[in-house]
């Protein structure tokens, strides 16, 4: 789960035989816990049923689901979609994660965790040099 500028909230890895709703319900619950403020959660269509129905009942957010219209066939950015993949796509850049090497579901979450860290400190502190939007410096 990630907030609405693709950083991490809440990291949970799980065995791959359990469904995208029952795991959002652990999310659901560990993002409740650490993040008390939270009211509001766009998901996949993949959590629509009764998770909707749980967030909104026991944990009081209110989950909308951004599903794919009606008769689109083709690719196409949806809104509040794309900040979960591109959270993924910045976090695949780290080797480690491009393979399951770890043995417990807590060491994976710990790496993905300290992937986001290195990502997050050098977004704070860029390395020296030129950077791509500034021009060149002149001859």
């Amino acid at each position: 789960m990630t907030d609405a500028i693709g950083l991490l909230v809440v990291v949970l890895v799980t065995a791959a035989s359990l469904q995208d709703r029952d795991g959002g319900r652990l999310v659901l619950e560990r993002a409740r816990t650490k993040m008390p403020s939270i009211v509001r959660v766009w998901a996949d269509g993949g959590y629509a049923g009764r998770l909707v129905e749980f967030a909104r009942t026991l944990l009081g957010i209110s989950l909308e689901i951004m599903a794919k219209p009606q008769g689109l066939h083709t690719f196409e950015v949806l809104p509040r979609r794309w900040v979960v993949e591109r959270t993924l796509s910045w976090l695949v850049r780290c080797r480690r994660l491009g393979r399951d090497y770890e043995r417990l579901p807590a060491h994976a979450e710990a790496m993905v965790k300290w992937a986001m860290i290195g990502l997050m400190a050098r977004r704070l502190a860029p390395a020296p040099g030129r950077r791509p939007w500034q021009a060149a410096p002149a001859a």
